[in-house]
């Protein structure tokens, strides 16, 4: 049987947003659950050579 698209684990439902410094989409992570709207970066590599 298929399951929903909705389901948990779907992450084609999590929101994302383009680095600031390389241009990639990325998508939400727990870990950013609470700065959500602070998060610039893609990785620790693209903060450390923030423009």
């Amino acid at each position: 049987m298929k399951q929903p698209n909705n389901h948990k684990g779907n992450k084609s439902f999590l929101p994302s947003k383009d680095c600031i410094v390389c241009g990639k989409p990325f998508t939400w992570r727990k870990k950013w659950e609470k700065c959500w709207d602070e998060v610039k970066y893609c990785s620790d590599r693209c903060r450390k050579a923030k423009p």
